[in-house]
Parts: structure tokens; sequence; C-alpha cells
């Protein structure tokens, strides 16, 4: 008896969701966004039991947003955690935004309990089947697999399934240490490769007999850390660069040497191309005619085999990390010196084009007429933004003319739709990177831009802005529709003539059309934080200089636009849609 006595006292019962926080803990897990419920409510308390700080959402697509945001951002996942069945299938879209970004994010869902299943038990759904190629145990997750698996190789998601009787389950802390569940430390950051030193031989040769030479620096440089080595490859041989959207700040936009405005004339003359951590997809038009010469040699840098040749063979392929493979080339030329000439015919009609371009853009900004032009709002943002803000923007014109004329001067910078294209994830990518600052010695703003279409998929993380009194501005550039929308006006007359959702005569409310002059800053200012009605550019200037001194809480600008407004002549392109033809 007085052993079993003695046995108690030194027994300590520790749940399943406290193995899952320690576990956590001990992978240096920062972050947890979710909507908490059945039956992963403890879970929540006790991650914030061991100072991991939770965040709560107002629906899981932003969480897994917010989440895997962070991990582009600091190199290390944070988790998104969700309740079984509905909860999970709103995830997805963030798992698989993750996906298609390569960016790294922890998402553990709950489920039924074990001995309810097939029974029709509260939210059952068949989790594990939906996401086997992401799936991981709650055993699994305590070993370090989770994190291991989101950051080694291709980055993306992971998904750890935790039954509602594990979670509230109990053992002792004793048999859970022997069962070598803590045993494993801390999971390193990836290991890294370098190129086959005959490739990066062959890739130094194809660039100094090139005549037209362009670097194209996606979003895998910056997700490498590799700003400070690519600028170097650039600077040592003259090269000219082109930022993709989120490639955009791993060299600042203001650098003599870029040539995104000019990038459809980089891209259809250039004879080699330097392709680091960017690929052939939509975005670049699949590397192929008629927006790429037919005969263009592609020197392609990625840490995926499988990314090597696809839609174009490479001239060259270097498989290996971003930074090291160009510390490789780097290597090559400072042993033997090469620098491509500033004063060659590819510079200047380059430069000529850049020109061209950038006149036509400020005679668009210059318009003094209101309601303004997106152009007009851009260059009054652009003027008073710090340079060292962080930018996150979607929406179809919004983001595409912002991307031109709102610079980035640092890597990691800017966070926009990505890949996958996705509408929604503004308010979620804003949230993390407000949250990630905020435990910086230097804090750096962070501005949204939206647009009203856009700001509709998550308006409602207003709310967590100002909950968790994170200073973010949110500029919804409102042009009462998606795409395009119908002046006040022309609305009235419409609803005159009855029922908006069918055709009424030879009349039809567009299903482009949003309701007109929506007050967007009035949510803001629901919630207890700062909302401006913003018609004029005057009023835009003084609305955003208030927000920018402005770091006790959030801010929205509703910003008024032209209906008709729309982006300079475009060059169309029939590879990809009309909605996404960016940087013409």
């Amino acid at each position: 008896a007085l052993s079993t006595e003695v046995e108690a006292v030194n027994m300590e019962e520790i749940t399943g969701a406290q193995i899952i926080a320690e576990a956590l803990k001990a992978q240096n897990v920062e972050y947890m966004f979710g909507i908490v419920g059945v039956p992963v409510i403890e879970v929540a308390m006790a991650v914030q039991g061991v100072g991991i700080k939770y965040v709560g959402m107002r629906n899981e697509q932003a969480a897994c947003y917010a989440a895997s945001a962070v991990g582009y951002l600091t190199g290390r996942p944070a988790v998104c955690l969700v309740v079984s069945g509905p909860g999970l299938i709103h995830a997805l879209g963030g798992m698989a935004n993750a996906n298609m970004n390569c960016w790294p994010v922890v998402v553990i869902g709950g489920s039924s309990d074990q001995n309810q299943e097939t029974m029709g038990a509260f939210q059952e759904f068949p989790q594990v089947y939906a996401l086997l190629g992401s799936l991981l145990s709650v055993m699994d997750c305590a070993r370090a697999q989770a994190v291991r698996s989101s950051i080694y190789g291709r980055p993306g998601a992971c998904y750890v399934d935790v039954s509602g009787d594990m979670v509230t389950a109990r053992v002792d802390r004793a048999r859970v240490r022997s069962g070598f569940l803590f045993s494993a430390p801390c999971c390193p950051p990836p290991p890294v490769s370098l190129a086959h030193p005959k490739a990066v031989t062959e890739a130094v040769a194809m660039l100094k007999t090139s005549k037209q030479p362009l670097v194209i620096v996606g979003k895998g440089a910056a997700y490498s850390r590799a700003e400070d080595e690519v600028q170097e490859l650039v600077e040592l041989c003259g090269l000219p660069f082109l930022p993709t959207p989120m490639g955009k700040g791993v060299l600042p936009d203001d650098h003599p040497q870029c040539v995104a405005a000019a990038r459809s004339r980089a891209l259809l003359q250039a004879d080699v191309v330097v392709l680091l951590g960017a690929r052939l997809n939509w975005i670049l038009h699949f590397g192929l005619p008629p927006r790429f010469n037919p005969q263009v040699k592609v020197i392609q840098v990625d840490i995926c085999a499988e990314e090597l040749g696809n839609n174009v063979k490479p001239a060259v392929a270097l498989l290996g990390d971003i930074r090291n493979v160009v510390s490789q080339l780097l290597g090559c030329f400072r042993k033997d010196a090469w620098r491509y000439q500033s004063d060659t015919m590819w510079w200047r009609s380059l430069k000529e084009k850049m020109n061209a371009n950038e006149r036509m853009s400020k005679a668009l900004a210059a318009h003094s007429s209101v309601p303004m032009n997106y152009y007009t709002v851009f260059h009054h943002i652009a003027e008073l933004l710090p340079h060292d803000c962080i930018i996150v923007s979607e929406g179809a014109n919004t983001m595409d003319i912002g991307r031109t004329m709102l610079y980035n001067r640092l890597p990691r910078h800017r966070l926009d739709a990505g890949t996958f294209g996705t509408m929604g994830v503004g308010l979620g990518f804003a949230i993390a990177a407000a949250l990630v600052e905020s435990g910086r010695k230097t804090c750096q703003r962070v501005v949204c831009v939206e647009g009203d279409s856009a700001f509709g998929f998550s308006g409602m993380e207003v709310e967590t802005m100002c909950r968790y009194k994170l200073p973010v501005i949110i500029i919804v550039v409102n042009n009462n529709g998606i795409y395009s929308g119908v002046d006040p006006h022309t609305w009235d007359e419409l609803g005159k003539m009855g029922d908006l959702t069918t055709i009424v005569g030879c009349v039809v409310a567009p299903p482009v059309t949003l309701l007109p002059e929506a007050r967007y800053d009035q949510v803001m200012a629901a919630f207890g934080g700062q909302g401006f009605f913003v018609r004029t550019p005057q009023e835009l200037r003084s609305a955003l200089q208030l927000c920018l001194d402005d770091w006790e809480r959030p801010s929205l600008l509703n910003v008024l636009i032209d209906p008709a407004s729309d982006r300079k002549q475009q060059v169309v392109s029939t590879l990809i849609p009309f909605s996404f033809n960016i940087w013409f």
C-alpha cells in the first residue's frame, strides 16, 4: 500500500493536448492561428500555457493563410488549428495555397473520437482520406516529423489528424518520455545542396556568350534568403534583372539594373534567361512564345528536381538551394571576372522602353479628376509609404497596377495572391506580417492594399486586427465591382426597373457589380479601428498620413475610384487569364 502511495505521488499525468503543445514548443513553433471548438479547445489553451502565441481568427481559411505567411516570412512553420469536418474543409484553401507557393505550414485538425468512427459522429468527415498526401498522425507531430515535412525539400502544408479522445486522454508523463515522444531535438533547418560543378561551369560559359541576358528573380530566392548573393551577382556581372511578383524586394525595385518597367520587352528579346527560384508557369507565360524568344536558353536554378524542365527544357539545370548555387556562380566570376557592358544595344533598348512606360504611367497619375483612377491613387500612396513597409496586396487591377507603382526595397516585404492567384489572402497575410514585425526590435508598418471584391472574402478579419491591436493599414481601392463596377446613378436606375438579379427588358446588373460606394470604412470603425471615406487626392493623403502616425490601432481607407478606371492599354496574351496579364 505504501509503494502504491509513493507511485501515485510521483506520477504526473499529462493530456494529449499538453503533449501536442509541448512538442510544438520543442520545435520552436511561435504562432498558432485558428478557430476553437470541439474537440480542439484544450489544444489552444495548452499552447498558450507553454508560451506559444495563439491568434483566434474569424475563418479557418484566413487562419491557414496567416499561418503559411509566417512560414514564408520566418522560414519556420506556424500552426493552423481547426475543428473537424467543416473546419478542416474551410482550411483546405489555405493548405492548397501554401503548397502552390511552397510555404511551410502545419495544420492540426480535430476529428471524432476513435470509437465513433463511421457511426455518424458530430462533424465526422473522412479527413485522413481527404488529405493522405500530407497526413501525419499525432505521434509524428510529437516526433517532429510534421515540422520536418513542411520545411524539407519543397516546402508546403503538412496535416496532423488528432481524434477528440486523444486530446483529452491522460497518461503518465514518465511513460510519455520513455516512449521517445519528447526525445527528438528541435528539427534543424533544411540541409542545403549544391549544383553539380560541371553544370555551374556550363552556366557561366553560357552567360558570358550571351548578347541579351536577363536574370529573373523569383520568390524562391526570397525564401532561401539569397538577397545578398543575388545582388552581388547582378552588380558584379552588370546584368539586367526582372523580379516576379513576390520576388520584388530581393533587390530593390528602384535598383538601376531593375527592368520591371520593360517587362514585356525583356522577356521577349532575352537570349539567355537565368531563372532563380521562379517557375515557368502562368505568371511567366510558361516560358513560351509569343511572350518569350523561341530560341531562348534558360539556365534554371531550383531546389526541386521535378520543376526542372517544366514547360521549357533548360539549357543548363542547376539543382540546389538558390543561395548556395548563386554563391557557386559568384565563385566562378570572382576567379575569372566578366561583366556585361552597360552601353550595349540591349541595355539601350530596355531603358528606352522603361522610360516610355514610366512616362505613360506618370501621365495617368497626373489626372486630377474626381473620382480618381488607379494611377492617381497609387501615385499618392507611393509618395507617403515608408520605404521599409511590408506591402500586402490582392485584387485584379488593384494588385497588378499597384505592383508596378508601389516599390519594395527589402526582401520578403511583398505578399500577394501568389502562384495560385488566390483572392482572400490579404487580411490573413497582413495579420501574420504584423505579428512577426511586432516581435522584432525595429517594427515596420504593414500596409494591405485591397480591391473591394478581394476585401470581401475575409473582411471580418478586421475584428481580429482590432482585438489584438495590430496597427495594420488597409487601403480598399473601391471601384464598386469585380474588375469594374457601375456608378451610383446607373445602379439606382437599374434598381428602379425591378429585380437586379435577372434581365429586365434590355437592362441587367452585370455579375461583376458590387454595391456602389459600400462603406467598408464603417466596418473597421464598428470594431474600434479608424475608418476613412476618401474621394479626393487631398483626402487620401491626409487620411493616410494620420494612419501612418497611429501605431495603436488598425485603420481602413475606403478610397472611391472611377468604376470605369482601367489599366493602360496592354498587349493581350492568349496564354493566361485576362485579369492577370501582369506588368506588360
